[in-house]
């Protein structure tokens, strides 16, 4: 039986708490070379792991088929990295009443989970972003570090929201407000785009500090293409921008058909 108290994680009874409540979330595009590793860290935690298969086309598959005390839920095609959280959320919501989302690349470290939830625990339920630290000085793509800026300055013209990370994937979310945010973004618009629903719906977001690692330059993998999806980007926070600007906050969330 998982043991989450102190002893173990170094976790205080509340933050303890909400680790026995957690389930683990990786979402997966052609990441064959790393996301094992990944996997192999965050079964340490003793909890439930779903690993969204995001249609795959390379060997993700078969290195998920090797693999024990994992669930893995696939795609037939690709659908985008938000479509893939969303499924996941929707497959631990009957476990679990918070999900903790980190990359399949490697660049997080498994373990920086516990700052996460450490942070989740001053009263109300808080979406809560790994900041990446130092990612000039460990090889972050110019797109990851550009494309950072870029986000958090229209997430705080959409919403008021002064961020420093808001393209992090490593994240902790309430289940199941999260779920009824209902973002329209599927692809890596929906990381930016639920932020700024979360802060329309009185969500809170907080940032804790997080370790951040990148291969030798030329060797990270990233499905992230600049034009085509700054582009979605842009459309992205084009369309809640207006919203903000136009429509009182209780409109402004999508209406979901019964």
């Amino acid at each position: 039986m998982f043991d989450c108290g102190t002893e173990r994680w170094g976790l205080s009874p509340s933050a303890a708490a909400i680790l026995s409540r957690t389930a683990f979330i990786i979402p997966v595009y052609n990441h064959a070379g790393t996301v094992g590793a990944v996997i192999e860290k965050v079964l340490a935690f003793d909890r439930p792991l779903l690993v969204v298969d995001d249609g795959c086309t390379d060997d993700t598959p078969k290195v998920l088929e090797g693999l024990r005390g994992v669930t893995v839920i696939r795609h037939p095609v690709n659908r985008g990295k938000g479509a893939a959280i969303m499924t996941g959320f929707a497959a631990v919501a009957p476990l679990c009443d918070w999900a903790l989302t980190l990359d399949a690349d490697g660049q997080h470290d498994p373990l920086d989970a516990l700052s996460l939830i450490g942070a989740a625990t001053a009263g109300a339920r808080p979406i809560v972003l790994g900041k990446r630290v130092g990612m000039a000085q460990k090889g972050a793509p110019w797109t990851s570090r550009w494309g950072r800026g870029f986000s958090n300055f229209w997430v705080f013209a959409a919403s008021g929201l002064v961020l420093s990370d808001t393209q992090s994937g490593f994240r902790l979310y309430p289940l199941p407000e999260s779920l009824q945010l209902h973002p329209q973004g599927d692809r890596f618009q929906f990381e930016v785009e639920v932020l700024v629903l979360a802060a329309w719906s009185g969500i809170p977001v907080v940032e804790v500090e997080v370790s951040v690692h990148y291969p030798l330059p030329g060797r990270h993998i990233s499905h992230f293409r600049p034009g085509r999806d700054f582009w979605r980007n842009t459309l992205t926070f084009s369309r809640l921008l207006a919203k903000r600007l136009l429509l009182p906050r209780s409109h402004r969330l999508p209406r979901v058909k019964s």
